[in-house]
């Protein structure tokens, strides 16, 4: 079986042709395509590069009759409209063609099981070799573990990832410590996302260490709007007689209304209390004042993710959560 696929009215280049310029039989070729372990590196790099200069297409359908695999990876992601969702399916999406593979996203609302279950169900009936969800709820994982049985399932912010996401907050809250805060609240992401479960654990372990709790604690949607909607109360917290000081916040858009809205009450970021974020968005060192954060390695959880679907997870190792020191964290006043 060929897995070439000639357009209608126009010469496209086939097997023959790569195998041909490639300097190799047109079995090795195939051998390239399907990805077969015993092709040596210096072969299989002729053989792409062969590929690229002919404009070589291959027909997913027609390998995935012969060798049962698309070459894609399906991603069911939550919500798009934030930086950390986005930034995940961009980053996969990459990590992916690194590989020779393809992704297909699905969209569902990860607190609703019929949602998970449609998405599910739309990447399974493409064929894709594995699953990669962005963003989970803790409800997502055991409704796709019943729907996917055999299919390889991994999250880029569950498991180890989970771990380094611990790892990073607790960064931001030993950062606070170190500068002088005793009093430090957070203000956490909605209560039934992995990741602010793990983000969550990571601050009281860092506080917990210390021999210190959080001064108060507010929850938030994770947006922009949310951290002003809470900046109020945050404002009224920090004017009392042992309020906090510091404030950890889950994700850098939260981070960022609270900011806006402890402005418009008269508190002064870091004067009066210190801010802390999580992620290092593009736009963090832009805030007013900038923001100090705590940055994953995303690029190398995805290429985690997808190492762990293609059943190769020791492969892609992420480097550790970094701190990012900026002007929104200073000594308690």
């Amino acid at each position: 079986m060929t897995t070439d696929e000639p357009s209608r009215g126009a010469a496209r280049a086939g097997v023959r042709e790569v195998a041909r310029l490639a300097g190799v039989s047109s079995q090795t070729v195939s051998r390239v395509i399907n990805d077969h372990p015993n092709i040596r590196p210096e072969t299989r790099s002729r053989v792409l590069e062969a590929m690229a200069a002919l404009d070589y297409r291959v027909n997913n359908a027609a390998r995935a009759l012969g060798t049962r695999t698309t070459r894609t990876l399906g991603i069911i992601a939550s919500d798009a409209t934030l930086y950390g969702p986005s930034a995940g399916i961009g980053a996969l999406e990459a990590a992916a063609r690194e590989v020779g593979r393809w992704v297909a996203t699905a969209y569902a609302d990860a607190a609703d099981a019929g949602s998970v279950e449609g998405a599910a169900r739309h990447l399974l009936g493409q064929g894709v070799d594995g699953i990669i969800v962005v963003a989970p709820h803790a409800r997502t994982l055991p409704t796709l573990a019943e729907l996917t049985p055999g299919v390889p399932l991994a999250t880029l912010h569950g498991g180890l990832g989970a771990e380094r996401q611990a790892d990073a907050a607790a960064l931001a809250v030993e950062h606070l410590v170190a500068l002088g805060h005793r009093r430090i609240a957070r203000l956490a992401g909605p209560e039934d996302w992995l990741e602010a479960l793990a983000r969550d654990a990571g601050a009281s372990r860092a506080l917990a260490d210390r021999g210190l709790a959080a001064s108060a604690g507010w929850v938030g949607d994770w947006s922009a709007r949310a951290g002003a909607a809470i900046a109020a109360a945050v404002a009224v917290a920090v004017r009392t007689v042992d309020g906090p000081t510091a404030v950890a916040v889950a994700n850098d858009q939260m981070a960022l209304g609270l900011i806006a809205g402890l402005r418009a009450t008269d508190v002064a970021v870091p004067g009066d209390v210190s801010v802390t974020g999580f992620d290092d968005n593009p736009d963090a060192a832009f805030y007013s004042p900038p923001l100090t954060t705590v940055r994953l390695d995303l690029a190398g959880e995805a290429r985690r993710c997808v190492a762990e679907v293609l059943g190769h997870p020791a492969s892609a190792l992420p480097a550790p959560p970094e701190l990012v020191v900026r002007e929104s964290t200073a000594a308690p006043p």
